[in-house]
């Protein structure tokens, strides 16, 4: 740990009067650059509400090479930031000295090395804090290891969607695996549930996808002529009486992708909250379904430092084979 971080702990907890000897100066290195402002306080004051944070950066006390950044402000090579004294008390839960934070994720590891990390996330786990979430998958990591340099999220699941989620321990690995994105050479593949028969083995969709705010502030997608473009490759891995479990590939990574298409098609995924048929969302809690059947799968990259072929698997989770195996049952002696 750093001198900066063994500091942290005694900021958090500076009065008026010590104010003047908590400001820090950071110069930004190789690897920190390229990130937003705001992710990187996050980092250097773990334990620090983003709340607390955006405030700092609009009063203008955050200052890189003497100027007034915004929080999308993104870091370079040299920077010099001013960090000011840390007024706010951290969460109980904390890395500081004597403390342990309990580890959520060693067993959820799928693939570890000096480049990025693997995770199986849990459903009902958001990736990032945010929203009235005060920490998500990334936040936990962070103070489970205090020691790492860089945790970066490669890309987000959904808050109720399990899986592979993929994190970069190097700035050079996040920008080749936003690279592989971009250019569509990944690999990612979701099962999902839906409620319907499917009928055809291989079906491309491609619809355009709007995304809305609604007046309570929640996140909307609609189907929309003026949209951004958005592709699947659905294949049919079973059909199971009144429902059908597909295997999604995806062209594209839109905001909520797969469970607009499958709506708009007259395909809910059975337990969607937001999309999804909630009269029958209520009947399935009854016989045990309790999240959203959807799940990612699996990922097939090109590993960002070395290159070699690397594939990502995360098993379906058990109370989702439970019910799929309840089901067979039930198709089975209709």
């Amino acid at each position: 740990m750093t001198q900066d971080e063994h500091s942290i702990g005694e900021m958090l907890n500076l009065s008026k009067a010590d104010g003047a000897h908590g400001v820090r100066l950071h110069t930004v290195d190789e690897d920190s650059a390229g990130q937003r402002i705001d992710n990187y306080l996050a980092k250097v004051l773990k334990g620090v509400p983003k709340s607390h944070l955006y405030r700092i950066l609009r009063s203008g006390e955050v200052r890189v090479n003497s100027k007034r950044v915004d929080a999308t402000y993104r870091i370079e090579d040299g920077d010099k930031i001013r960090i000011p004294p840390i007024r706010t008390t951290a969460p109980a839960e904390t890395n500081s000295p004597g403390m342990k934070v309990a580890a959520r994720f060693e067993d959820a590891v799928l693939f570890e090395d000096d480049a990025m990390l693997a995770l199986n996330k849990p459903a009902g786990m958001a990736v990032h804090g945010g929203s009235g979430i005060s920490r998500g998958v990334i936040e936990q990591l962070r103070m489970e290891r205090p020691h790492a340099k860089l945790l970066e999220l490669v890309h987000r699941l959904d808050k109720e969607t399990s899986g592979v989620l993929m994190i970069a321990k190097k700035r050079s690995a996040l920008v080749s695996l936003h690279d592989m994105m971009r250019a569509n050479r990944m690999d990612k593949r979701y099962l999902m549930l839906v409620h319907g028969r499917w009928a055809e083995k291989k079906k491309r969709v491609a619809l355009a996808l709007q995304k809305h705010v609604t007046d309570n502030g929640e996140r909307k997608v609609t189907v929309e002529a003026d949209g951004q473009l958005s592709e699947t490759i659905f294949h049919l891995r079973k059909n199971l009486g009144d429902f059908s479990l597909l295997e999604a590939q995806l062209i594209t990574g839109r905001t909520h992708q797969l469970r607009v298409q499958l709506a708009h098609l007259g395909f809910p995924i059975a337990g969607d909250d937001k999309y999804g048929d909630f009269a029958l969302n209520k009947q399935l809690q009854k016989r045990g379904l309790k999240r959203m059947f959807l799940h990612s799968a699996q990922t097939v990259i090109k590993h960002p430092v070395s290159g070699e072929r690397l594939e990502l698997a995360a098993p379906l989770p058990k109370e989702l084979e439970h019910f799929l195996r309840q089901l067979e049952i039930e198709s089975t002696d209709a």
